[in-house]
Formats: C-alpha cells, structure tokens, sequence
C-alpha cells in the first residue's frame, strides 16, 4: 500500500473516532456551547403520532438537558421531594438520577440513584420553579460528569460505574434558589461553577476528582449561568462568566482573573455568555435588566475600552442563541427578539401568541437546526421559527398527554431531536 493511501486511511479512522464528533451533543447546548444542530435535519412538525421515534418514563422531573455521545443519551432527574402533585415527605427523602439510554430505541441501559446530602433547601419559592436536578451532565465518550449541587460533583463511567464524587461546599445563596449551571470540560479539568454551594468556580481533574484550583468571589453569589471557553483570535482560551455587576475572563489553566468589565445586569444572571469572532455577549439581571456586547481578551478593567453596545433588551433564564449575526430567544413573557448582534439594536420584539399568559412560560434556550430556531415552553409545546430577522411562527408541536413541566434544552444529534419534560425524554425523527 503506498503512503498517500496509508495516511488517507488514517485520517478516515481518526475522524470516526474524534471525540468532538459533530454528531455528539456532549454538554448543555453542545459540543461548542452555541446551540448549534451542524448538519442536522429535524421535522418541522411532530406530536404522539407523528415523528415520534420513541419515548421512555424518567423517574422524575428536571429543567437539565439531555446529552448525547454516540448512541447513548445521559439526563437527571430527582424523586423523593420537591415533586409537583406529590407534597409532603422530608428532604432527607431526595434523591438524584442520572439516567443512561439507547439512543437508537429509547431503552434504559442503566439507571444510578444518588441520596440528597444534607443540609438541602427547602422546596420553597424560586427552586419549586426547576427543582433539584437543573444542571445538565457532560462527557468526554470515556466518563460522564454530573453536578449535584451540594451533594457533590461525581463522575461515572460510560457502563455507569461511578468513579469518585467530590464535596463543592454545603451554602445556600441569600435566596435559597438551588443549583443551576452545567459542568464544562477543559483539557484534563471538569470545571463547575458552584456560585450556590461555595461562591466558587473550581476546576476538578477528570480522573481523579482532585482539585487542580479554585476561584472565590462573594460576587459569585446569584451568578447562574454556565461558564463558557473562548477562544480568541490569537488562540488565546479564557473561561467567560456573566456574574451580578460584571463579566469575567479567567485563565482556564489556572482560575486566576485576567479581566472584568462592569455591566448594569444586577441581581441574579441566569443565561450564559455568548461568544463569537472575540465578542462576548451577557444577558440576565433582575426584571430583565439587559443586554451587553464585550470585546474578550485584554487585562484588568477593560470596562471603557472593550464595551461594543449595551441595550435593554434581555433575556431572563433562556441563553439566546447566536446566527448568522443576530441573536434570537423567547423570553420568560412569552415575547420573541431578534437582536441584531453587530450594533445592539432590537430587529423584532412580538408577542407569542400561543404562550400561557401566566408565570414564566419559557425556559429552555433556543437551538438551531438547518434554518430553522426550535424553542421548548415550558406547558405549550415547542415553537419553530425561521433563523432570520423577520418574525413566524411555522410550526407548534404538543404531546398532547403529558402536562408537565418542559425546562430543559434540547440535544441535536444527527437527524434526531431528544427532548426531555418532568415525566418522559422523546426522541423526534421523521427517519
């Protein structure tokens, strides 16, 4: 066999087995963290009937999302307490589910149950609104990782055997509201943003669960989202996160701060950043406070020298999503934007019409797939609008008997759709 023909085929078999597949979604809003469906189709429409591959009982609620690596689909829940329609009982009763199933058929290839660690809050308030199980897992193809508030962060392998779990503190904000952000992945690091348990962003090796550092900041406090990895231009990578007051870019490597930028989005930040071609953009703060757009990299405080555009148009809890230079989500008052990234001025802002009128009615961030944007409500099903300024809505799609809670984002892995509400994860699919 000649040479060029060798390498050819060593390059067909590396790229089969390439961890960052595109057909892999292995973390909360896939492998990049942008929302991104690359080279998938879903159908416009579906329902009980009709482009249902399969569905498979949960043992309980959740707003996390599913992931998927090749044919396995991870996703948590919780039982015990805290259960809508199921009051009473004690805290000491929770428990936390990672569940593994087959991709392919919707079957359960392994379930692991995880008792509560006390002190746990109260199911009272804000956290009756997600829960216990609102962060989502993520996996490399050899372990899966999990963050379960204050009963640690733990990993499993890929035949659910668990691997270590580690204490990430036992505190309670000022609100009580639970854990929400999603573990990410850095080199050999598992990096977690426990602003609820510890006012800390602590990065765990993946084999071993030691800590390699920690970040402390009482500014931490109420920051929700999840981190995100940057790369900048010079191929330069920085850990970016939206937290009360002001932005941050942090050295992955280390945890140590490289710069800040103050905003006006105070009180608590739930969506993630964003960022593309070095810009950073933040949404969040109490009654949607608004919007900022943030040239990443520098040092120190870069607040007047990398601000691009500030607006007042936000999101409250749903991570908008990044297109072809325009930002698109429906926020928690039922109202669709398209936000034209390059300047910060409002494309659309139009009411939903089929959106329950009362509480927040969306949760879920949007995600894309071919040209299309799909967005999970909470009780009325998802909505599919086109992936460009101009507002429809081209499609609901219900499943008609199942009337609970829909929080979590959806995972795109190839031409199939997996979606998850608080009694069942779906599999769309017209093939």
């Amino acid at each position: 066999m000649n040479r060029s023909l060798t390498f050819a085929l060593l390059t067909l078999c590396l790229s089969l087995f390439n961890p960052s597949n595109a057909a892999d979604w292995p973390r909360f809003r896939g492998s990049d963290g942008d929302g991104m469906g690359t080279g998938s189709a879903i159908p416009l429409t579906w329902s009980e009937t009709q482009n249902m591959a399969w569905r498979t009982p949960l043992p309980g609620p959740g707003s996390s999302s599913p992931v998927v690596w090749g044919d396995r689909v991870f996703v948590t829940c919780y039982s015990g307490y805290g259960v809508a329609g199921k009051e009473g009982g004690s805290k000491e009763q929770l428990q936390r589910h990672l569940i593994c199933v087959k991709l392919s058929d919707g079957k359960i290839l392994w379930q692991k149950t995880v008792p509560a660690e006390m002190p746990e809050d109260e199911s009272q308030g804000y956290i009756t609104e997600h829960g216990y199980a609102s962060s989502s897992p993520v996996t490399d193809g050899e372990q899966v990782f999990v963050f379960f508030g204050k009963t640690g962060v733990l990993a499993f392998d890929l035949e659910g055997n668990e691997q270590w779990r580690v204490d990430v503190g036992k505190e309670s904000s000022n609100r009580r509201w639970g854990s929400a952000a999603s573990p990410v992945l850095y080199k050999k690091m598992v990096i977690v943003n426990a602003s609820e348990e510890s006012r800390a962003i602590i990065a765990l090796d993946k084999k071993t669960g030691r800590e390699v550092w920690k970040a402390e900041a009482d500014t931490l406090e109420l920051a929700y989202g999840t981190p995100l990895l940057v790369e900048l231009p010079d191929a330069t990578t920085e850990l970016v996160i939206s937290v009360p007051g002001e932005v941050w870019g942090l050295n992955p490597d280390t945890g140590k701060l490289r710069w800040f930028a103050e905003t006006n989005l105070t009180g608590n930040i739930c969506p993630s950043v964003i960022a593309k071609d070095g810009i950073v953009y933040t949404f969040g703060g109490y009654r949607s406070a608004g919007s900022h757009a943030i040239r990443a990299g520098g040092k120190d405080d870069v607040t007047d020298t990398h601000m691009v555009w500030s607006s007042r148009e936000s999101s409250y809890v749903a991570t908008p999503l990044l297109h072809e230079e325009y930002l698109y989500w429906i926020d928690d008052r039922g109202q669709a934007h398209c936000l034209d990234a390059k300047t910060g001025e409002s494309v659309y802002r139009e009411r939903v019409r089929d959106l329950s009128g009362s509480g927040r009615p969306v949760y879920a961030s949007p995600v894309l797939v071919g040209d299309r944007l799909y967005v999970v409500s909470r009780y009325d099903g998802t909505f599919v609008l086109p992936a460009k300024p101009s507002f429809e809505i081209l499609s609901t799609n219900r499943f008609e008997s199942d009337e609970s809670d829909s929080s979590g984002t959806p995972a795109i892995t190839g031409d199939r759709m997996v979606l998850r509400s608080g009694r069942y994860l779906y599999c769309v699919s017209d093939n």
